[in-house]
């Protein structure tokens, strides 16, 4: 029941702020942030259940953020591009992760996808991976499930979302977005690759997993992150303008707008 009633709270929250950014009524995105923060703060039990205090921290954090956020357009409304921004980019940040998050099917066909296109690419390059399962790659004895957090979903509607929701160009915003969405989705299936070599012929010892999937391929993944990220501001400039603007609007002291 109370996870129905998280779900639920989420897609209001999105719907609502969706709509105040196509209307540019800023009062319909207040209950809409704060819907969205009552939504991270509901999956805190979960990963307290199983002791996953780095994702408690993380949406401990996004909640407050969430409330913040709801506080600011109350007190200031769209008083500035940055905050009716930033409700837009949520907005569209949500509407392309959160089928996959939340919808089964959605979920299954894109955790499917990916495992076959990453078992394809290792067999083209005659590396002897068996498909076990529509989730499921092995290499020399040793399987490894791919799940949702392997299809880089969240990097794509991240991106997606802040590049499709900024003031620009259309032809500029499409290159963006082909660029770190092509760029994202190719190195994440490298990524995948990798790992599952690592630890099917053990390059790394008894810890081969852990390492190569804890250690070197988040390494990998935030540089490469912010190559992309470096490439998007070169396409997008107002992109980077509107995240300074939000960091100032949102800089705790700063005085309201009358």
């Amino acid at each position: 029941m109370l996870e129905w009633l998280v779900s639920y709270l989420l897609w209001i929250s999105l719907a609502l702020l969706l709509a105040s950014a196509l209307t540019r009524i800023s009062r319909i995105a207040v209950p809409g942030w704060a819907l969205f923060a009552l939504f991270w703060l509901g999956q805190i039990d979960h990963y307290l259940a199983i002791e996953d205090y780095f994702n408690v921290a993380l949406f401990l954090g996004a909640g407050l953020l969430s409330f913040y956020m709801a506080w600011i357009v109350m007190s200031r409304g769209f008083s500035s591009k940055a905050c009716y921004w930033a409700s837009y980019a949520a907005a569209v940040c949500g509407i392309i992760y959160f089928p996959f998050a939340e919808i089964s099917s959605l979920q299954v066909g894109l955790i499917g996808f990916t495992t076959q296109i990453t078992a394809k690419m290792l067999q083209f390059l005659s590396i002897p991976v068996v498909l076990e399962n529509w989730n499921i790659m092995s290499l020399n004895g040793r399987s490894v499930q791919i799940i949702l957090a392997c299809t880089a979903i969240e990097s794509i509607a991240l991106f997606a979302g802040v590049i499709l929701s900024v003031q620009a160009p259309l032809s500029r915003r499409l290159a963006a977005l082909s660029a770190s969405t092509f760029s994202i989705y190719l190195l994440n299936i490298v990524r995948n690759g990798f790992v599952l070599m690592a630890y099917g012929w053990s390059w790394f010892g008894e810890g081969s997993f852990d390492i190569a999937h804890n250690i070197i391929a988040k390494i990998g993944s935030t540089i490469a992150l912010l190559a992309i990220s470096y490439l998007v501001f070169l396409l997008l400039p107002e992109l980077l303008s509107i995240i300074d603007e939000l960091a100032a609007e949102i800089k705790p002291g700063r005085g309201d707008i009358a």
